[in-house]
């Protein structure tokens, strides 16, 4: 609700856009919405004044590099109707050339510029329209044929669309250098930006260099144009939640692994499953979420790298009932496709994925399976891991625990490397290991860091099986744990047998 001293606010058509810019844009002011061709500015136009027709507000798409029916195609393509639209070509080929045979002691570019500017003018007073595009400017530039002519012509057009209560958008393409000129005059200025990655699909992005008197999520915003529209990703959440200072243990419902933990993990928090490929860290998530769902509360489950057929029939072979529980709602998984994901738009699928459902049930666990799978998915994007650091501290806000699963470089010895800082990224630590006792190889699990608790500082073995994950007692013969080749030393009763008990 606006206060009287507070601006009014309009919809951009794009609800994610509105958030960006807190609410909308400011009503009655100039904006500048600049572009390499294919961004998505005739897209973004359109919505704008879409939004309009919608609200019973009439609309003007002034229109000089592209004919009404070329428009008409493009609102096709997505799935739209500009039936309450009015659109006004420029410039008339035929009055063109009259003009030019009558006037031949001036520049064709004089008599075309006053010709168009004269034309808008005119539609404008007839229309009285709240919302007007105007396509494109680098058209107008060209006819001004001079820095200072074209400046002027802005700056008139600026004026007359002073006090009629009209909110207009400029389009112009953007050449790579920026027209400060141009910007300085605009009210605001909403820059689409189209990048080529070395791998996957296209990126395009959304900035707002500037918006005039009203605050805004400033950096890079990622976006698709898909059927329906321009599909906004806002780099963070513009109702950011509180601060969420209750805490409370979340078991995994194995009993042992419990006691190893302290007890479980607290919401809020975030752990990273530790270890070389194929010791058992997306099980471990999976008990968690499983142990969630038992509760009823909801899971979460992002998968970077395995295929959902893999995960059932893994599932299966643990003795989860996991198509019971994602038929009941209660654990959701999605499947990301490497290459074609993007920052933002992963934070937006991970904050939309957490909001209560339809029952009003909350998400508990987030498990992102893998760490290394986000990195291989965006290898052309620099600083992920703080991007990642700002996910996780938006899901600890909302009292969500997550589980963040990372293999280690290497199976095997003092070589095996992190991709990721543990200590920087995660609250808790869970260490896997491989070792090696009787002529078996073997799986060890351990706990070394936590930062809201106790947990114990032992050693024991795990196994896979069709009854879940079996935790043995503490392994007190162990050396060389760190190194990355655990050496045991101890008896045989202390080890889990082929059938999964304790000998």
């Amino acid at each position: 609700m606006t206060t009287q001293n507070s601006p009014t606010k309009i919809s951009t058509g794009n609800p994610p856009l509105d958030d960006i810019l807190h609410g909308g844009l400011t009503a009655d002011r100039l904006y500048l919405v600049e572009g390499m061709p294919g961004t998505g500015k005739t897209t973004l136009a359109l919505q704008f004044l879409l939004e309009g027709a919608r609200k019973g507000e009439t609309g003007l798409y002034v229109t000089l590099s592209e004919t009404k029916q070329e428009l008409e195609r493009v609102a096709v393509s997505h799935g739209w109707s500009l039936e309450n639209i009015n659109i006004y070509e420029l410039v008339d080929t035929k009055a063109v050339e009259d003009a030019r045979l009558q006037y031949t002691m001036f520049e064709p570019s004089e008599i075309e510029l006053s010709t168009t500017v004269d034309g808008v003018l005119e539609r404008v007073n007839k229309l009285q329209p709240k919302r007007v595009v105007f396509d494109s400017l680098s058209e107008m530039r060209l006819l001004s044929q001079g820095s200072l002519r074209y400046r002027r012509q802005i700056l008139a057009l600026k004026q007359f669309f002073v006090g009629r209560g009209c909110t207009v958008l400029l389009l112009d393409d953007y050449s790579g250098v920026d027209d400060q000129h141009l910007q300085s005059i605009a009210h605001g200025v909403i820059r689409l930006e189209h990048l080529l990655s070395d791998y996957g699909g296209e990126r395009r992005r959304l900035r707002i260099l500037k918006h005039r008197g009203s605050s805004f999520i400033g950096g890079a915003h990622d976006l698709r144009i898909v059927r329906g529209g321009l599909k906004v990703f806002p780099r963070e959440s513009a109702d950011q939640p509180s601060e969420n200072t209750e805490t409370h243990l979340i078991d995994s419902g194995n009993k042992e692994f419990d006691a190893l933990l302290g007890g479980g993990l607290n919401a809020g928090t975030s752990a990273l499953l530790l270890g070389p490929a194929g010791v058992g860290k997306s099980s471990m998530a999976l008990q968690f979420a499983i142990a969630a769902a038992e509760r009823n509360e909801r899971a979460v489950l992002f998968q970077f790298e395995e295929s959902m057929q893999s995960l059932y029939v893994r599932a299966e072979g643990l003795g989860f009932d996991l198509q019971t529980h994602v038929d009941n709602g209660l654990i959701q998984i999605i499947n990301l496709v490497p290459g074609e994901i993007t920052p933002s738009e992963f934070a937006c699928l991970v904050r939309k994925s957490v909001e209560p459902d339809d029952q009003g049930r909350q998400v508990g666990i987030v498990a992102i399976d893998s760490i290394n799978g986000y990195l291989n998915s965006m290898p052309h994007e620099k600083f992920l891991i703080i991007q990642m650091h700002e996910l996780l501290q938006y899901l600890g806000k909302r009292g969500i625990l997550t589980l963040a699963v990372v293999a280690q470089h290497g199976m095997l010895g003092q070589a095996m490397g992190t991709p990721v800082d543990a200590s920087y990224l995660a609250d808790s630590v869970v260490l896997f290991r491989y070792f090696e006792a009787q002529g078996e190889i073997r799986q060890a699990i351990s706990v070394i860091k936590k930062r809201t608790g106790r947990h114990e500082r032992t050693i024991r073995e795990f196994k896979l099986s069709n009854r879940g994950v079996e935790i043995g007692p503490p392994l007190t013969k162990f050396r060389g744990i760190l190194t990355g080749v655990p050496e045991f030393n101890g008896e045989n009763d202390s080890l889990i047998d082929r059938e999964g008990r304790s000998s």
